[in-house]
């Protein structure tokens, strides 16, 4: 893969970490496939207002770039090609099950506009390791993808298809050779993190997963979990937040609501005391771990009290970061055919939840006073601690490293403080 290649090759990336790690394997794909002069769209389509922004964004690139192949993939394009395909900036479409192939870049006049396959038919997974990531301080490790569970709002698991594993030896093969690149901190990404396992020999679980890397690659520094579902943490995870500081304190939870009429209207597997059961386990054994969430406002037959339940819920868990979802009716989904409230309901709430979110996160800011925090550094004056935080910072340190942070205030989005000591100055 030469550099001119790369740079002809523009990957623009909407959604989620799993795109976001899914987008280098495109990028590698692509220019090996000798795709020049060309813009790939790889689409998130979790709401509508993800698809309109992607839209948005192939009518602004085609305006700038008249010439360039403009291509659309991922779970949009999967899930809605037919959106795509009235686009006349649209030159072709991918589906998700076909945006990692090798030779699926090979585009000539001849080639069919749309491939969109079957995604339930897909059974790999994973199986396109690459070396690095660019410009990101972080590596991204795909370890599962696809869902198993209808949720009645969620349109992913016709965009990604059912849930498939990596292998293990895989997975510690890729953390392997990502360590070895440079990288001090590797994410397990996954559309259902937590599935893991489930259709690999043995049924192993995720903290088997977990506890066999930190085991079989002690030159990892930081080993982090992307999104995991509420419903379930098994005993060997728990253990290893208990035991290994190299584990990073610090889980995003699908919570969704905290109400049980609603959590159930919306097919989940827990209700609200498990979320909070679930939060007291992880923290009773690691004190120094936060939580983050995601969160759903104005969901179809949601009341008032319903709502407070939800709002209520950030407190009970003590959240210090959530994301704030205004429901959106998706193309084939149960919750799309349900009662809706209005869009100014729901757009209230959105809002008032999020006002609930920014106090949570400044309590959790507030409790950053005058620590010292171990941080991986994304860009010259901004990093991120173990526990999720945003650090601003003073003082010089390599991208990459980890560095110690003192901390000595906060502007209510990040803390703010100075460096005391760099620990891995290892670039990468």
């Amino acid at each position: 893969m030469s550099p001119e290649n790369e740079k002809k090759v523009d990957v623009v990336t909407f959604g989620c970490r799993l795109n976001s790690y899914e987008s280098e394997v495109i990028r590698k794909t692509a220019a090996e496939d000798g795709l020049d002069n060309a813009i790939i769209f790889n689409t998130c389509a979790v709401t509508g207002e993800a698809v309109r922004q992607a839209r948005q964004a192939i009518r602004r690139a085609r305006k700038e770039n008249p010439d360039a192949k403009l291509i659309v993939t991922g779970c949009a394009a999967q899930t809605d090609p037919d959106t795509f395909a009235n686009m006349a900036e649209v030159d072709f479409i991918i589906g998700n099950g076909d945006k990692q192939k090798a030779g699926a870049y090979k585009l000539t006049p001849d080639s069919a506009r749309i491939v969109v396959n079957d995604i339930f038919s897909v059974q790999e997974t994973a199986g396109h390791l690459i070396d690095g990531l660019k410009d990101r301080a972080r590596a991204f490790v795909e370890v599962q993808n696809g869902c198993d569970h209808r949720c009645t709002f969620c349109i992913i698991p016709y965009g990604r298809g059912n849930s498939r594993s990596a292998a293990a030896g895989d997975v510690i093969s890729q953390t392997q050779k990502l360590v070895a690149q440079g990288y001090n901190e590797v994410v397990l990404t996954g559309v259902d993190l937590t599935s893991w396992g489930a259709d690999l020999p043995g049924t192993p679980q995720l903290g088997n997963l977990v506890t066999r890397i930190l085991k079989l690659v002690p030159d990892l520094k930081r080993l982090r979990l992307s999104s995991i579902d509420a419903a379930e943490i098994d005993d060997t995870l728990l253990h290893a937040f208990a035991e290994e500081e190299r584990l990073a304190p610090y889980l995003h939870l699908s919570l969704q609501h905290g109400d049980d009429m609603i959590l159930k209207r919306m097919k989940r597997r827990h209700l609200r005391d498990d979320s909070i059961r679930l939060v007291e386990k992880v923290r009773a054994v690691r004190p120094d771990i936060s939580f983050g969430a995601d969160m759903i406002a104005g969901f179809p037959t949601e009341t008032e009290e319903m709502f407070a339940n939800a709002v209520s819920l950030v407190d009970a868990c003590d959240l210090s970061f959530v994301h704030v979802f205004p429901y959106s009716p998706r193309p084939q989904t149960p919750a799309a055919k349900m009662p809706q409230l209005p869009r100014t309901t729901i757009k209230e709430r959105a809002a008032r939840l999020r006002a609930k979110a920014e106090e949570a996160l400044i309590r959790h800011l507030d409790r950053q006073q005058g620590r010292i925090l171990s941080c991986v550094v994304e860009k010259p004056g901004f990093a991120r601690a173990a526990d999720f935080t945003e650090v601003v910072f003073d003082g010089e340190a390599v991208v990459g490293g980890i560095s110690d942070i003192r901390i000595h205030g906060h502007d209510g989005k990040h803390v703010i403080g100075s460096l005391v000591q760099t620990q891995l100055q290892q670039a990468v």
